[in-house]
């Protein structure tokens, strides 16, 4: 009971570390004015926040936890397989369009965080293991984080360029896209491969349904996100967005797959 109490408060710990470290390194880097210190800084600030949200789902995924080695390859493969995927279909339709509505970019950018987590799902299949809808989302989150981490890395740095080395403007980027990454890319991947993972334990129209739903919520939720720029708006979002993945994270806690039927 100790260990599970313990192992459930594991996402304190990572962002506690994790804040600390980043106001050392940017408190020696304001100090020193060492500008070798701007990559970590970048790093620390972009990571801790989604890698405690990490840890807060990877703790409560129920019947089977997902290896520390899967969700380590899939933020990283994922975050930048997906940053890869995306950039260039954003690039090539904003060169043959002429300009990108929101909801195209929300499309490509919610296809490409899929790209690494299918592989281990096809993965899972081929060598015949249990596959769990709460699997999913926390892979999903995983994938999610990396690639947030990843893009929000790319913004402090323009912020921080754009500025003339302004620190104050890189503090600004990292905070607020910090804050934010768990009700957002982390959030939209997350229900998406949780649903995916339940049609492939439940395989079945009415599942299928929900998959197809669940990714035209999250996309629709990507879309507004880029949209409406005002505060409340992202609060409303985030509101959104988090309640939806605890529910169904709560919901796939009660899953059981069916025992395998005996050999004739």
């Amino acid at each position: 009971m100790m260990r599970e109490r313990l192992r459930r408060l594991g996402w304190v710990a990572v962002l506690a570390i994790g804040l600390a470290l980043y106001f050392l390194v940017l408190r020696t880097l304001v100090h020193t004015q060492n500008p070798n210190l701007v990559p970590a800084v970048i790093l620390l600030g972009a990571c801790t926040v989604p890698a405690a949200f990490l840890t807060f789902a990877q703790a409560r995924t129920g019947q089977w936890q997902v290896p520390a080695t899967v969700l380590l390859v899939t933020a990283f493969f994922g975050g930048v397989v997906g940053l890869v995927v995306a950039g260039t279909l954003e690039f090539d339709a904003l060169r043959d369009l002429g300009t990108l509505p929101m909801l195209f970019v929300a499309l490509i950018e919610e296809t490409a965080k899929l790209v690494v987590p299918l592989l281990v799902l096809v993965t899972i299949l081929i060598r015949h293991k249990r596959r769990l809808p709460s699997d999913g989302l926390v892979i999903g989150v995983a994938s999610g984080m990396g690639f947030a981490a990843l893009e929000t890395m790319g913004y402090a740095f323009t912020a921080l360029v754009s500025s003339g080395g302004n620190v104050g403007a890189l503090e600004e980027t990292l905070l607020i896209r910090g804050l934010t990454a768990p009700a957002g890319h982390t959030a939209w991947t997350g229900l998406t491969c949780g649903a995916l993972w339940m049609l492939a334990s439940a395989p079945g129209v009415r599942n299928a349904v929900v998959f197809l739903l669940t990714f035209a919520g999250a996309v629709a939720l990507h879309t507004a996100w880029d949209t409406f720029g005002t505060v409340w708006a992202y609060a409303i979002l985030a509101v959104l967005s988090l309640g939806w993945l605890v529910l169904r994270l709560r919901g796939y806690r009660a899953f059981h797959p069916l025992p395998a039927e005996p050999a004739a």
